[in-house]
């Protein structure tokens, strides 16, 4: 089910076909690094991952982590979307793109089209956003969104991260 489109990418909703390309991109090192380990090693944990995640988000939400594919070919490329945590009470926006599908302006697309789904569709006024310290290509990306500093905080055991905040300009 397509959600939403922008000129070169559709995010749809993940399904459990799309288990080989899920251990393609939670076990991508960086992935590991920046997002964290999800526990998946095989086809049988991304189905797990997928059903206690993204469909029980959709279920439960109605929205969640989206499939990025390429819309000349349906090529998978990474996940955007958004994100309830039982950790914070905001909507979170998250993303990550397999390694040659980077730098090529993908995952700023994707997320302009889930802010708008948060904003204009769900209503939301307030998305959140949370980096590995260091991650300065996630960083750089959040403010080019609009997306403001506002501390350090530590959600999970994993440690510290970096919280940031959107809030959609006020039009009237």
């Amino acid at each position: 089910m397509i959600v939403c489109q922008s000129p070169r990418l559709r995010l749809r909703r993940l399904e459990y076909r799309d288990a080989p390309f899920i251990v393609a991109l939670l076990t991508d090192p960086d992935f590991l690094r920046n997002v964290g380990d999800r526990d998946v090693r095989n086809e049988d944990d991304a189905r797990r991952y997928l059903s206690e995640g993204p469909l029980a988000s959709y279920s439960a939400h109605g929205f969640g982590l989206f499939l990025m594919e390429l819309r000349d070919g349906g090529t998978a490329i990474g996940m955007c979307g958004l994100l309830r945590r039982d950790t914070h009470p905001d909507v979170e926006l998250g993303f990550a793109l397999l390694p040659e599908h980077r730098r090529r302006g993908y995952t700023l697309e994707a997320a302009r089209a889930c802010l708008q789904l948060a904003t204009q569709t769900l209503g939301l006024k307030r998305v959140v956003a949370i980096t590995a310290l260091e991650n300065e290509g996630s960083i750089g990306l959040l403010e080019r969104l609009g997306f403001r500093y506002e501390r350090v905080v530590q959600f999970t055991p994993d440690g510290d991260s970096r919280l940031f905040v959107y809030e959609p300009p006020v039009t009237g």
